[in-house]
């Protein structure tokens, strides 16, 4: 498998950088007229790889909203992934996940072996448990060709207390985190594999990303707040900034024609904002 950055690049030259969350949260599902089940996820989610699946360059589930209904959930899950990579679409697993030793190692198993159900393009790891703690999930990502999305500066209201933290060297806890994913990514001919996770609702996030040379997910566009005018906060990235919707996009269902025509404006508003060329 080629490298995930090297893969992103391409479908977002093809496509646009637009990201689209697949959440099938109890709202949705009601609005849509759907029984909040796994029977309703997977209709809901069909619907949408009808949808988009052969119109924008990531998505990204959301694992939570399939984990509630238990194992016919993951079953839709899987599922999901699976007809995503079908239509040509990359698959960002929104798992959070972040642990030590071999509970890492099984998590980078679950979700980034190609042998693996669950097998992912990419996942979301936390890393507040220390930079170490992500290695199992590096390294993997790295053999496999698989991407990773480091949660760096995130959107709830108290978690400045940590992220914005001074450490010894006078350096915030979440630059420290940008900085070690900037050395993972030296040396990648296109886009290092190795992203972040900022969030468009931050504001001024005082980090440098000047030194990336990898993607930025920007989710909390749409309902969370943010606009594709707050894009222009992320002008300094080297690299790709992926501008998120989830609820956004996601109402507008179960028009197919809607859920297409929604898309495609907001890829225009976020390109124009990051002065992105458009396809």
């Amino acid at each position: 498998m080629r490298p995930f950055g090297e893969r992103l690049a391409e479908a977002v030259a093809a496509r646009g950088p637009l990201c689209v969350g697949i959440d099938p949260h109890g709202e949705l599902l009601r609005q849509w007229g759907l029984p909040d089940s796994a029977e309703g996820a997977e209709i809901f989610t069909t619907t949408i790889i009808d949808a988009i699946g052969d119109q924008v360059a990531l998505v990204k589930p959301q694992s939570a909203f399939f984990e509630r209904f238990g194992s016919t959930g993951i079953a839709v899950l899987e599922s999901t992934i699976r007809q995503f990579r079908a239509a040509g679409a990359l698959v960002l697993l929104d798992v959070k996940r972040g642990d030590i030793a071999s509970t890492a190692q099984a998590y980078a198993e679950a979700y980034l072996d190609p042998t693996r159900p669950l097998y992912a393009d990419a996942i979301t790891i936390n890393p507040y448990l220390g930079l170490g703690s992500m290695d199992p999930m590096m390294e993997l990502a790295r053999v496999s060709g698989g991407g990773i999305f480091v949660l760096t500066r995130t959107s709830n209201p108290d978690s400045h207390r940590f992220q914005e933290a001074r450490t010894d060297d006078g350096r915030t806890v979440a630059q420290t985190v940008v900085d070690h994913a900037s050395g993972l990514n030296q040396g990648a001919e296109i886009l290092g594999s190795t992203g972040l996770v900022v969030g468009a609702t931050t504001g001024p996030t005082g980090l440098d990303l000047s030194r990336l040379h990898g993607p930025v997910l920007a989710p909390g566009l749409g309902a969370q707040g943010a606009t594709a005018t707050d894009l222009r906060g992320f002008a300094e990235v080297d690299g790709i900034v992926l501008p998120a919707y989830s609820r956004e996009v996601l109402r507008h269902g179960p028009s197919i024609d809607r859920l297409r025509a929604v898309v495609a404006e907001l890829a225009v508003d976020c390109q124009k904002a990051l002065a992105y060329p458009i396809s």
